[in-house]
């Protein structure tokens, strides 16, 4: 039995799906969040999908452990490699949201028949799973993929609305996968932070969607539909992650919007 009281699980590989969790926050003021940031082993853009499978496994026993109502996983790659298994392994226990299917939902209703680009890790474009579950819904979205992978450590270290990340945004977004869009889908959780940059880019000429907001939709469409939706206020979040650095904790401000507190909770 779930009741409403009880805290939305997040897990990412590190920080980035603080992006998402703020989302939520916003959407949902009245909902507890318990986050885990797997600090240990990120990056999992790079990671097989045998340790992804492996890592997310953990975590989710960790939140689950810890009372969640429901789990997301804001993270791409881990949305790409372990969604399938996690359902299987949590089984009716709870629901499991990925950053994946909203988006791929939202895009199947918008651009049929346009020219849609994805930047993202190596692991979530190789993965070739946003292609696969658009050709399911709508084969008319004609979509285009390109790996981006200096991006996320390049906001992890602060470096956003500068000469830098100008410069590197420019790169990527010049090359030829990404020609003639009608859209661009933000297929990591660290890039709605340069999402201004990259519609200054496109002149706003582009679509830039990024998962956040239509993440939060769906969870909130979920704990409404299960009478879940927590009335209680306010809440209380908390924030782990598997390995600590100042850092870390430091550049959740970035993600997040404001100053939080980090505990460690190894693996």
């Amino acid at each position: 039995m779930l009741y409403k009281h009880q805290p939305v699980g997040i897990f990412d590989s590190g920080i980035g799906g603080l992006t998402v969790a703020n989302a939520i926050r916003k959407r949902l003021p009245h909902e507890a969040l318990i986050y885990f940031g797997d600090t240990a082993h990120l990056p999992y853009g790079d990671k097989s999908e045998a340790a992804i499978q492996a890592y997310s496994i953990r975590i989710a026993d960790f939140l689950l452990q810890n009372g969640c109502k429901v789990l997301v996983i804001a993270c791409n790659s881990a949305s790409s490699a372990a969604y399938d298994l996690l359902k299987e392994y949590v089984r009716n226990e709870v629901q499991i949201i990925n950053v994946i299917d909203p988006m791929v939902t939202w895009v199947s209703a918008h651009y049929g028949n346009k020219s849609t680009g994805l930047i993202g890790t190596k692991r979530t474009v190789q993965s070739g799973i946003y292609k696969r579950k658009l050709r399911e819904l709508n084969p008319s979205v004609d979509l285009h993929s390109l790996a981006t992978p200096l991006l996320a450590p390049m906001i992890e270290e602060g470096y956003h609305h500068n000469k830098i990340s100008h410069d590197l945004i420019e790169e990527y977004l010049s090359k030829p996968e990404l020609a003639n869009i009608a859209a661009l889908i933000l297929a990591c959780t660290h890039y709605p932070l340069i999402k201004e940059e990259i519609a200054t880019f496109y002149q706003n000429r582009v679509d830039v969607l990024d998962s956040s907001e239509l993440v939060a939709l769906a969870l909130e469409e979920h704990i409404r539909s299960k009478n879940l939706l927590n009335d209680a206020t306010p809440p209380t979040h908390r924030f782990y992650v598997s390995d600590y650095t100042e850092a870390f904790e430091a550049a959740t401000r970035i993600f997040f919007g404001e100053q939080i507190q980090l505990q460690l909770q190894k693996l």
